[in-house]
């Protein structure tokens, strides 16, 4: 199981173009072929944060003359776009390599709770990064929630549920095991709940992918799960004179570092939590990396590895 973040496509400081995502997803499944050359069966998800937080703006701008969507129809739309990103860059990088494998897209809803906390108080970074004076402006012009992400960069936040189910799991799973190539859960899903009537229901808010993607993980039964992220590896004190770079750790003692408080809750933090749960129902190992050190995290030289108790 592979979590893509958002920023592999829509990189810090650029316009965002479309030019831009299909360079950078090139660029992504560079790192993201090696699996193939291992023969990996593969599922993948991605983060649509700069992606949706576009298109949230986008409404904004143009609010007056043009109905807004809801904030999980937003959701929908980018599993689409950047599904077709990836699938057609994959399927392309697949022809070059000369192997016949197929690659799908599948738009995902995930249910969740619609009495979740996350959906009373926003907490998931959308959009682009801001200063605190420009994310201000923005808040006040178009009634933003905002948080500081990193020092002096300011982003807007929106509900964000945990995943409870992932549907569709029984389809990703077979194809998976015949060796499709699924992109699915983008964006960590589509919110979803059960109405009072047994009916589904879409929900305004987005889902953590990474979540998602330790979710997805227990559906497939992967035995890894790969968060491609944009930093080479986790540090405890990151940013400190402190800071120590973790290449090998076990679940239960990156438990107790995360229970204190160690890792930055709108960051690194969910991936920690997502990689806790995938090992405690799931899986023989988490890697977190970035796409240049796919190759050599694979040979155990980079990234790093949170494992099971032996």
């Amino acid at each position: 199981m592979i979590a893509m973040g958002g920023n592999s496509l829509s990189q810090k400081g650029e316009a965002g173009e479309i030019k831009q995502q299909f360079a950078h997803t090139r660029h992504a499944l560079e790192g993201i072929s090696q699996f193939i050359l291992r023969d990996y069966n593969i599922c993948i998800n991605h983060g649509n944060g700069p992606q949706v937080g576009n298109e949230l703006l986008r409404m904004n701008l143009t609010y007056k003359k043009i109905p807004p969507l809801p904030l999980g129809i937003c959701v929908a739309a980018t599993q689409g776009t950047i599904g077709y990103m990836i699938q057609q860059s994959l399927q392309n990088k697949l022809r070059d390599m000369n192997i016949n494998r197929e690659v799908v897209t599948l738009v995902t809803q995930v249910i969740v709770d619609p009495k979740d906390p996350g959906l009373i108080k926003p907490k998931k970074f959308v959009g682009p990064r801001y200063t605190k004076e420009k994310a201000n402006e923005l808040s006040k012009l178009f009634d933003w929630k905002i948080r500081e992400q990193e020092p002096n960069k300011w982003r807007r936040v929106v509900p964000s549920p945990m995943p409870e189910y992932i549907m569709h799991g029984k389809s990703i799973k077979a194809l998976v095991d015949r060796g499709t190539i699924v992109i699915a859960s983008g964006g960590g899903g589509i919110p979803v709940f059960n109405n009072n009537d047994g009916h589904l229901e879409g929900i305004d808010a987005v889902i953590d992918k990474d979540y998602s993607a330790a979710k997805m993980g227990r559906i497939i039964k992967a035995n890894e799960l790969w968060i491609i992220t944009d930093v080479d590896n986790i540090f405890l004190n990151f940013g400190t004179s402190k800071q120590e770079k973790i290449v090998s750790i076990t679940k239960n003692k990156l438990e107790k570092y995360f229970n204190n408080g160690e890792f930055q809750k709108g960051s690194i933090g969910p991936k920690i939590k997502a990689a806790i749960h995938f090992l405690k129902y799931q899986g023989e190992r988490v890697i977190i990396t970035s796409i240049p050190c796919i190759k050599k995290a694979l040979d155990g030289n980079a990234g790093t590895t949170i494992r099971n108790e032996a």
